[in-house]
Order: structure tokens, then sequence, then C-alpha cells
């Protein structure tokens, strides 16, 4: 069994993307810029419910297997001098869309939000409501690292409207945390957990990792059995991303302890069987939930979506990202705001909206786009139901079908994709079959188990 795992990773463990969009955001160019984003705004239906990204680019400590945006700051005022400018461009944004226009979701990521002060918090959400109409069923969603939580910060969270948090949890074993730069004891997290409930916010998320450095499945499995004590309504497992080429802290890490292919498949499998066993529904590849979480809803009704965050229920027909590095994805296609703070902050200085590159989208690629969301979200696609010629897509999934990854059956207008159980680690190689972009020389995504 071993060497037939084996095999199979070394055929279908490639570096392919994580694909929380199409094209993927190395595709993106300056063929869009400020310009285009303002147009794109003003050609929004005035009554479609919108959904709002805000980026907090710092952190108080590096994590070393971080793949964020982000910036490590022990001093307040470099936040402060971030949150004008941030002020300014969702006022830019509002102004390009017109007056208060209705959201249905709002996610703070990072970077730390968490490092916000009470203070910084209410004088963010006090902005947003002047700009936008926040409605009163929204999801709101932000994600916390326990180290840098002040409780204090807790209550402005629940005034502000927050409903959901995802907490950084990763992993429990204090060698691995210590060779990842990441101390930290349950006992934080789970004060964190019991806090943010007393106050209110009782959707809890938990962050894992699998494939870090010296990680085995025994530590993997004791940190499953810590976040489920915490009683979390979903789990996101990922999988540690080793790119020093791109992230150059990860240089830091040594690469000797990292698990190769088959202990890193072992871990993944390890830790999902034990959250089934658990009661919890498994969502595409790395989502677990309640099954009465509307995430396991939203799967069992076929409504499931996937964004630069991961699997979701936002189904807002357009995401407006705030801040340095933040995509924004429209009906005409993805922005993405410019990385540099300077850049960003001069830019908005000059009344323009921030954007570095972008794609508009073609046919194809909404078509392709809608293909690979669909077997990402479901396991199973029916090619007939978007009309496309995917026959040479087809043929190219023969050898996962041989290898039992994968069964495509004959449909009404076209062949029908399943992904099998055994197939679920490796759906990213099936999806990259439907993607034009990809080439076979690619390094910098990550490998898709």
């Amino acid at each position: 069994m071993r060497d037939r795992i084996g095999t199979l990773l070394s055929k279908y463990d490639r570096r392919v993307p994580r694909y929380t969009s199409y094209p993927t955001a190395p595709h993106f160019g300056p063929q869009v810029g400020p310009g285009d984003y303002r147009r794109w705004l003003a050609e929004l239906d005035p009554e479609a419910p919108l959904s709002l990204y805000l980026h907090i680019p710092f952190c108080d400590s590096l994590c070393w297997f971080c793949g964020c945006h982000t910036k490590v700051v022990q001093r307040r005022r470099p936040i402060a001098q971030y949150l004008e400018v941030l002020a300014q461009e969702i006022d830019l944004a509002a102004e390009a869309l017109g007056p208060r226009r209705r959201v249905c979701h709002v996610h703070f990521g990072g970077g730390s939000p968490s490092i916000l002060s009470p203070d910084e918090i209410e004088a963010v959400f006090a902005r947003l409501n002047a700009c936008f109409d926040i409605t009163g069923d929204a999801d709101i969603a932000i994600e916390i690292d326990p180290r840098d939580l002040d409780l204090a910060v807790i209550p402005a969270l629940a005034r502000g409207g927050v409903n959901r948090a995802s907490i950084g949890l990763q992993d429990l074993s204090r060698k691995v945390q210590a060779a990842v730069n990441r101390m930290q004891s349950f006992e934080e997290t789970e004060e964190a957990v019991e806090t943010l409930r007393a106050a209110g916010i009782g959707a809890i998320n938990i962050d894992l990792m699998y494939g870090l450095p010296h990680q085995d499945v025994a530590a993997v499995e004791e940190t499953i059995d810590g976040a489920l004590a915490l009683e979390p309504d979903r789990l996101c497992l990922f999988g540690y991303a080793h790119v020093p080429w791109m992230k150059k802290h990860q240089r830091l890490i040594d690469e000797a302890a990292l698990p190769g292919p088959e202990a890193r498949f072992a871990q993944y499998m390890a830790a999902s069987s034990r959250l089934v066993g658990a009661g919890y529904r498994w969502i595409g590849i790395d989502h677990f939930a309640r099954p009465e979480d509307p995430l396991a809803v939203a799967a069992e009704a076929g409504a499931l979506r996937r964004n630069f965050q991961g699997y979701t229920t936002d189904d807002a027909v357009a995401r407006i990202g705030f801040g340095p590095s933040a995509i924004g994805v429209m009906p005409q296609g993805f922005i993405q705001n410019t990385t540099a703070m300077a850049a960003y902050r001069d830019g908005i200085g000059r009344g323009d909206l921030p954007i570095a590159r972008g794609r508009a989208l073609s046919a194809d690629d909404r078509l392709r786009g809608a293909v690979i969301e669909r077997l990402m979200c479901d396991l199973k696609v029916d090619l007939g139901h978007f009309g496309g010629d995917f026959t040479a897509e087809a043929a190219a999934l023969d050898e996962m079908r041989a290898d039992g990854l994968v069964e495509i059956d004959r449909g009404a207008a076209g062949p029908v994709i399943r992904v099998t159980a055994k197939g679920r680690p490796f759906v990213r190689a099936a999806c990259a079959v439907f993607d034009s972009y990809l080439t076979p020389s690619e390094t910098r995504h990550a490998r898709a188990v």
C-alpha cells in the first residue's frame, strides 16, 4: 500500500495552484489599472450585495511558515498611519460605487487583524458603516492570533458586528512551534475562544497545518484532539507550502526537518480521518464543518463557493479588497492592490485607487473558472452543463481514471467527472488539466497534497 501511495504521489503531487481564483494570481498583469477598476465599480448592479475584504498587513512577530503579505511592527504609529490611509481608500471605492451599497460579507485578514486596538477597530467599523449598508445578517469574520490578542479588543469586535473568528492554532507541539517561530500554548488559545464566545462571537473556526518541520502523525493527531476540545464550528487543515524562493524568511526553516511527500500525505489523511470521525463534514480538500454549519449546508446543496480565503458561502457579485496586496473580484475580472506600502500610500494620496495589476476575464476564462470551481467545491462537474468542448481535457484525465482517482461517465450533453474518495487529495491535479495558463515547468506553486 505504501508503494502504491508513493507511486500516486510521484505522479500527481505536482506544483499546482490552490485555485482560489482562475486565472490564478501569477497571471494578473499591469494591463488592468486604476481607471479600469473605477469603471468596473461604476458598472456594478446597484442592487446587488457586495463583499468586503480588509487587509491588515502587520504582526508583532513573524511566523516562519507564513506566506502572507505582512510586516513585523513593535510600535503603534505605523498601524495608526496605515489605518488613516485605509480609511481614505474605503472612501475612494465607496465614491466610485455610489451611496451606501449593501454588504453581506466582511472579512478582516492579514497579517494579524487582532493586533488592532479597541479604538482602531471602532474607527474602522465607523468608516465602513458610513460608506456601506452592512446588512443585519452579514457574515463578519476576523482572523485572530491569540498571542497578540488583547482580550479588551473582543468587546469592540462584537460591537462592530463581528460574528465569526478564525483562530490560528497550527500545531500544539512545542518542538514544531519552536521550529517555525510560533510559540503558542493551548491555554491562551482556549482563553481567546472562551472570551470570544462570552462576547457573543459564537462562530469559531480553527486553522491547523500539516507538513511543518518535525511534525509527524502523532503530533498532528494530538493537535487535532486539542482543537476538537475547543468545539469549533469549522476547521481548516492547510498543508505548509515551502516556497523560500518567494518568501525569503522561510529559509529560516530547517529543510531537513520537513516531512517528505509520503509523511505529509500520512499526516493529511490521519488528520482528516480524525475530524470526520468526530462528526465533521469534509468540505472540498481542506475544510471541515459541523453538519448544521452554513458551509456544510452550502456544500450539500451544491452552492459552495471558493475565493482567496478558501471555501465560503459568500456569493456576492463582487468582492472589494482594501489594503496593500488585497485582491478584488468583479464580474469583469480581478484586480490587485500594490503590495508596497509607499506606493499604496502615494497612490491614495493622489486620489487614485491603488491598483497595480489585474486580469480582465475572457469568455474562456469564465468557462474554465466555473468548471474548476465546481471540481474544487463539489468534487464533480458535468462538463455538458457548461457547453464548451472539453474533449481533450477529459482525455487528459484518463490516467487519473485508470489510477482510480476520477470516474468519467457519459452525461446527457457531455462527460461527467467525479473525483473518487481516493482522488480527493489530488483534486488540484485534476483541476490543472483545465488550466490553459499553467505550464509544466512552473515551480512557484505549492505541491498538490
